[in-house]
């Protein structure tokens, strides 16, 4: 018995020895969860997790670390997007998109994948793909195959026959219908244990007509609220968030009164919505930068005219509701809708989001903490606090002073890992 408990103590004296610390010293560091700029800023890693975060003179720097000086920079956690397509390509839209394999853009995936967590996103939800390919995505990133952000996944988008996740362009006789079409209570109960069967860990559906789908009308509800019911019902039955896309009025109140978790894009919002919002704590994800690029680009990545035509209506709307839900302060998160426009331009959307409502210090809590929330992941994400994953990215200068700052991020860590070094 002695033996064994001798071999065991040094079993764990070699893995104390074999841990690796690294240091990072900065001028400033960005407590989100106080709303607090700290300067003379020192975060501790211990392998994968932060042991200790502060300002200087209050955290101890072990003898053995590897410290990294990083002068005039700010410290963040890593940043997190809530609406992202990873396997899609901002240049193939419409009929262009028809043309790639599963396997294509499965492949397209990983350069995204990359593109993404290099700036500065090293969490995201991946709110629809064919195939379950963001499944395979997100298992070759774990598995440590490729480089991108930690992914929560949805597989393929719920929705109607018709309607805004359907493939509707191509005519009756290709009998073509999207994988994640569903009619009906029990229809859609079984979609949603069909993606959780093959990975998914959150929901999407589509509760209203979209921008980018052929024939559909933006501010008209998809499924009615005895189907959402029984959507979210399954997925939080079995322990699953649920997001809707969700334009039109009628469709973001019953989803929220569905007891969806997040509505995506909410651009025809009354105050109605709003309350019910703050009723249900319900998060709001509105992708308010990708207007300009669908308006100055989207026509010729193959974006329909019709849509182009919706675009216009409905990108101006959404800015100013924008503006309402964060006056009315309710819960919000970063969402770019990456795919549509190009990945790795996710930050561009933090300035427009200070430009209709935010401050600064709002912006980038909605791209950290208000994300590790509704993922309920706050525990081991979000926040740079000791326990939790050492995912942290650092931007030269002060980026509450400059939002647009973070569309350049310097320093990327990923679960401990240095992935994008400091360029000195």
């Amino acid at each position: 018995m002695k033996a064994i408990i001798t071999l065991v103590a040094l079993a764990l004296s070699a893995s104390a020895v074999c841990a690796k610390t690294t240091v990072l010293t900065a001028d400033r560091m960005i407590d989100v969860d106080n709303g607090k700029l700290i300067k003379n800023a020192v975060v501790v890693i211990e392998d994968n997790d932060i042991v200790a975060a502060g300002a200087r003179r209050t955290v101890d720097i072990p003898a053995n670390a590897e410290v990294h000086e990083l002068g005039d920079y700010t410290l963040l956690p890593g940043l997190m997007d809530m609406h992202v397509h990873l396997t899609s390509d901002a240049t193939k839209h419409g009929y262009k998109g028809l043309a790639d394999s599963l396997p294509r853009v499965t492949l397209t995936g990983v350069k995204y994948a990359k593109a993404t967590l290099m700036a500065g996103f090293t969490t995201v939800r991946n709110v629809g793909a064919p195939g379950f390919a963001d499944v395979a995505l997100r298992d070759a990133i774990n598995d440590g195959d490729i480089e991108g952000p930690r992914m929560f996944v949805s597989g393929p988008s719920l929705g109607v026959t018709g309607g805004h996740c359907d493939n509707n362009l191509l005519p009756y006789e290709f009998h073509t219908v999207s994988e994640g079409v569903a009619d009906g209570p029990w229809a859609v109960r079984e979609i949603v244990r069909r993606n959780i069967k093959y990975g998914a860990t959150v929901i999407k559906f589509c509760g209203t007509g979209g921008v980018l789908s052929k024939g559909t009308k933006v501010g008209v509800q998809q499924y009615t609220f005895e189907e959402m019911q029984a959507l979210v019902d399954e997925a939080h039955m079995r322990g699953l968030t649920v997001a809707t896309h969700a334009h039109g009025t009628d469709g973001i109140k019953t989803a929220i009164k569905a007891g969806v978790d997040s509505v995506e894009h909410v651009s025809l919002l009354d105050d109605e919505g709003i309350a019910l919002a703050l009723e249900h704590g319900t998060y709001f994800s509105m992708d308010i930068y990708v207007t300009e690029y669908i308006l100055g680009e989207g026509a010729k990545a193959g974006i329909l005219e019709e849509s182009l035509a919706k675009e216009r209506i409905v990108g101006k709307r959404q800015r100013e509701n924008f503006e309402k839900a964060v006056k009315a302060g309710v819960n919000m998160v970063f969402g770019s809708d990456a795919g549509v426009y190009p990945h790795g331009d996710n930050g561009k959307q933090f300035a427009r989001m200070v430009r209709f409502g935010m401050t600064p210090m709002q912006a980038i809590q909605a791209a950290t903490i208000h994300p590790a929330t509704l993922l309920k992941q706050q525990d081991t994400l979000g926040s740079l606090s000791a326990g939790k994953k050492a995912d942290i990215v650092g931007v030269k200068g002060n980026p509450l002073d400059d939002i647009s700052l973070l569309e350049n991020v310097g320093l990327v860590v990923k679960d401990g890992h240095i992935v994008k070094p400091v360029a000195m």
